[in-house]
């Protein structure tokens, strides 16, 4: 050992004849140490203080949005209308779960008498005379009515209900399969090199192309600016701008936004119906029935909030040429607004699914799907043998797709050819579009059965309409997602013998959803809010199925989505430019069939203040009640420790308060 103040020099000898020197200084090293060991303590403390720092930042940010979100609940609650939330929208259903919501109330009560009380008859013979008292009697009463009767009965419905899941997951199964397939190979429509000549416009086919719109107010420049720069021959194109508003105001500001593009030297033209009839088929009817239609082959179709792209035309007319049988090019959706809330991110992971797998294996393989009603091109010739557009129903697009394929028409699906547009941001908007969504199926299966049955199609083709693309997607989707998942699970926390299997409830809802999500690899930290979202979802699109089967209240009754009026980056950049360009020209058209005193008026109609309703989330009592109707099976359940059950009726439960009480999406102030 060198003694203290001393420096120990080894010397060591390389293969490569250098020597390395190693100076050990026995005083700073002890130094160094007792540095280390006195600085230990005061990092030790900064470290649990900037960990304290962080928890107490979380548990303030948590508190305050608790603070906030309750005194938001607190607010709609006391602002609450019993009319707020129109009576046909909750109808039977809801009565029914009040019944079952006080029923699921009184049971809790008496199991956890029970519970205290140690009745645990199951494991135990009581005889007649031990029995203390009337309530347990009944009790006693109620578990053996219940083992004989209830339970069979519950757990027959319960093992149909996973039937229907099991196929329908199947169903899911097979489609991604396809997907994968057609990933796999690099599958996809193809059209020739030279479908048009380029310098020769008059080798470009005629095209109409029509919007739709019902008091578009926040959307109707936009898609108007868009369909006006579409890249086709200006003498080979024609814009509809079909304007069903019933305000006069709005109606001025849509002519006027038509009349500037017409100046710039675009063919568009500006229809407003007198009778306005049949919501937006007979919109769309009444424009195809004008005179001129004639010299057009195909029409495009975008409704109010669809901004296609300037090459939209080139990319899927050209799909017609040498393919006489196809009726229609579906071009997929893209969404600007798609990371404005939770409530749209879990759109998105829809939709992208329907895009990305359901319409392009149906598409690649079966050549039909349903017509997603915009961003499609239609071949006139195949609209008006088909029938044309019929009023009947409020899927007028679903309608003609049915009765175009029952005609022999092939349709193709481009998922590379994308349309932006927006997505509800409210839950009220997005409650009533699913609501119409899902009922008009059911009407027009009821309308169709007969037409498919006798139509000359193949048999295969026959039993895809009906089996697949209407009843199981259709029908049993929502009904085993409600009744399963909303209704027998949580009776079966009261009702022991017929609990449904784990995997039933956790391993395989969890393996469709991620298949779900799939197509939106970015909404994978989504899962388990989707899979909440979806089952909280079940009441509305079950509602509205049997509305639509049986004819019942709403079933019929069309309620235009809300939009915001949301761009993209571009688009905002494009419309500043084009605003700056014509802040110094004069904004007033006149028409020579409007007199002075005509344009004066109107003048003053757009200046006049617009009284409008004030907006504010509304309470939703279906959902409140299934809320309740959970959280009172996850307590049922945790008096029986069930575990997993509790968890998932829990969450459950809280998934259906968020969406009665209307917090998620887009929150008035």
């Amino acid at each position: 050992m060198a003694p203290p103040n001393s420096i120990l020099v080894t010397t060591e000898k390389t293969n490569n004849d250098f020597t390395l020197l190693q100076v050990h200084d026995s005083e700073s090293q002890m130094f160094a140490e007792e540095k280390q060991k006195a600085a230990s303590p005061k990092q030790f403390r900064w470290f649990l203080l900037l960990k304290l720092h962080k928890v107490l930042t979380f548990l303030s940010w948590l508190t305050t949005g608790f603070k906030s979100t309750f005194a938001s609940v607190k607010k709609r609650i006391s602002l609450s209308d019993t009319n707020d939330e129109d009576p046909k929208y909750r109808g039977r259903l809801y009565r029914i779960i009040k019944v079952f919501l006080g029923l699921a109330i009184g049971a809790l009560v008496i199991e956890t008498i029970a519970h205290f009380n140690k009745w645990n008859l199951s494991n135990m013979m009581i005889q007649p005379f031990e029995v203390q008292g009337l309530l347990q009697w009944s009790y006693m009463a109620w578990l053996s009515f219940r083992e004989d009767y209830v339970a069979p009965f519950v757990l027959l419905v319960s093992k149909f209900c996973i039937v229907l899941f099991l196929i329908q997951s199947l169903d899911r199964l097979v489609l991604c399969l396809g997907c994968f397939w057609i990933k796999f190979m690099k599958l996809k429509p193809t059209i020739e090199a030279d479908a048009y000549d380029v310098e020769d416009p008059s080798s470009f086919p005629m095209v109409l192309v029509q919007i739709p719109m019902c008091n578009e107010r926040e959307v109707f420049a936009q898609s108007i600016g868009a369909a006006s720069q579409l890249d086709w021959p200006k003498d080979r194109i024609l814009i509809q701008v079909l304007d069903d508003s019933d305000d006069k105001s709005l109606q001025n500001l849509i002519k006027d936004e038509v009349c500037s593009w017409k100046e710039k030297g675009v063919n568009i033209i500006y229809r407003h119906r007198l009778i306005r009839t049949g919501y937006k088929a007979g919109n769309l009817k009444s424009a195809m029935s004008c005179d001129y239609v004639k010299d057009y082959e195909f029409v495009a179709i975008f409704d109010a909030d669809f901004q296609p792209n300037p090459d939209f035309l080139k990319l899927t007319v050209p799909h017609f040429k040498g393919k006489p049988d196809v009726g229609l090019v579906q071009a997929r959706w893209s969404y600007v607004n798609k990371d404005e809330n939770l409530l749209t991110r879990l759109q998105n992971i829809n939709l992208c699914f329907h895009f990305e797998v359901e319409q392009q294996v149906n598409g690649y393989f079966l050549n039909f799907f349903g017509f997603n009603g915009t961003a499609g091109v239609w071949r006139i010739k195949a609209l008006e043998e088909s029938g044309g557009w019929l009023e009947r129903t409020t899927v007028e697009d679903m309608d003609i797709a049915v009765r175009a394929h029952l005609n022999g028409w092939k349709f193709i699906y481009l998922n590379d050819v994308k349309v932006l547009c927006e997505l509800p941001e409210a839950y009220e908007a997005y409650k009533k579009q699913q609501h119409r969504w899902h009922s008009g199926p059911m009407q027009l299966f009821r309308l169709c059965l007969p037409a498919i049955i006798t139509s000359k199609i193949s048999t295969w083709k026959k039993a895809n309409l009906i089996f697949l693309f209407f009843l199981l997607r259709k029908l049993v989707l929502p009904f085993y997602s409600f009744t399963l998942f909303c209704v027998i699970l949580p009776f079966t926390m009261f009702i022991p013998e017929s609990e449904l299997p784990l995997w039933v409830i956790c391993y395989v809802p969890i393996v469709m959803s991620l298949l779900n999500i799939l197509p939106s690899p970015k909404s994978i930290p989504f899962l388990v809010p989707y899979l909440l979202f979806e089952n909280t979802m079940s009441v509305t699109k079950f509602n509205a199925m049997v509305s639509g089967l049986f004819q019942l209240g709403s079933a019929y009754e069309w309620v235009v989505t809300k939009k915001t009026g949301r761009s993209s980056e571009s688009d905002l950049l494009a419309l500043a430019e084009r605003e700056s360009k014509s802040s110094n020209e004069d904004k007033i058209i006149r028409w020579n069939s409007e007199s002075g005193l005509e344009l004066l008026g109107k003048l003053k109609e757009a200046e006049m203040p617009q009284k409008k309703k004030k907006k504010r989330n509304k309470l939703y009592r279906k959902e409140l009640a299934l809320a309740f109707l959970l959280l009172t099976a996850s307590a049922r359940s945790l008096l029986s420790e069930h575990g997993l059950h509790f968890y998932f009726l829990l969450f459950q439960g809280l998934s259906f308060l968020v969406m009665g009480l209307d917090l998620i999406g887009e929150q008035v102030s």
